[in-house]
């Protein structure tokens, strides 16, 4: 299940469409996502050149799970997880150096960035039996392990390659952007439709700001 769940994702970043256009309305809808999120003070616009969402799905490992105390029912299932894939992203973008002046200089970066391994405690929240829109809660540990591989360019003309310190940065950064988003809902293919899941998740957020 967790290669169907996995796929129906990749399906979805293309918008179920096979073959180079799809390939293409994932890279444009990342693109997008990752001018949304950068530090406009600091980075160019970034241009998305290539993606690959991989092939395979994380493998779980020694599960074991939790039951209510009173009611025994199944609250959590808990993972150990690792995650090895094709995953990559290749990109260019500029960085901007504001002083004495707002973009007095531009800095032109090229970087290929490659998962080799990503390793966690998973758990896993089965929905409320009563739930209108069922789905699964996933929620990393904040003590993974993330292995990134990055190829770097910097400058225009007298060029540095693979430079140490950008690697360290970007790998910070990926590993800051997965602990603040630690938990997914996953939809449950052909169980509930996305639009019902995310009316559901707008409920859950106001009843929260009551409590």
């Amino acid at each position: 299940m967790r290669t169907q769940i996995v796929d129906v994702y990749r399906s979805k970043l293309k918008d179920d469409i096979i073959g180079p256009e799809g390939d293409e309305i994932a890279r444009k809808r990342i693109e997008d996502y990752a001018n949304k999120i950068r530090p406009v003070g600091f980075l160019d616009h970034i241009r998305i050149h290539s993606v690959d969402l991989g092939v395979s799905a994380p493998k779980l490992h020694h599960a074991q799970s939790t039951l209510e105390a009173s009611s025994k029912a199944l609250t959590d299932i808990h993972f150990e997880t690792t995650y090895t894939d094709t995953l990559s992203i290749s990109l260019s973008t500029s960085y901007l150096f504001n002083y004495p002046m707002t973009s007095f200089a531009r800095l032109p970066v090229s970087l290929t960035i490659s998962l080799s391994r990503f390793k966690s405690l998973i758990t896993i929240s089965p929905p409320p039996p009563d739930s209108p829109a069922p789905v699964l809660t996933f929620s990393i540990s904040p003590n993974f392990t993330l292995d990134l591989t990055t190829t770097s360019l910097m400058g225009s003309r007298a060029k540095l390659a693979n430079v140490p310190k950008l690697h360290e940065l970007i790998q910070h950064q990926v590993r800051r952007i997965l602990a603040s988003r630690g938990t997914w809902k996953v939809v449950l293919p052909g169980l509930v439709t996305l639009s019902a899941v995310q009316e559901q998740v707008k409920k859950d957020m106001r009843k929260e700001k009551f409590l």
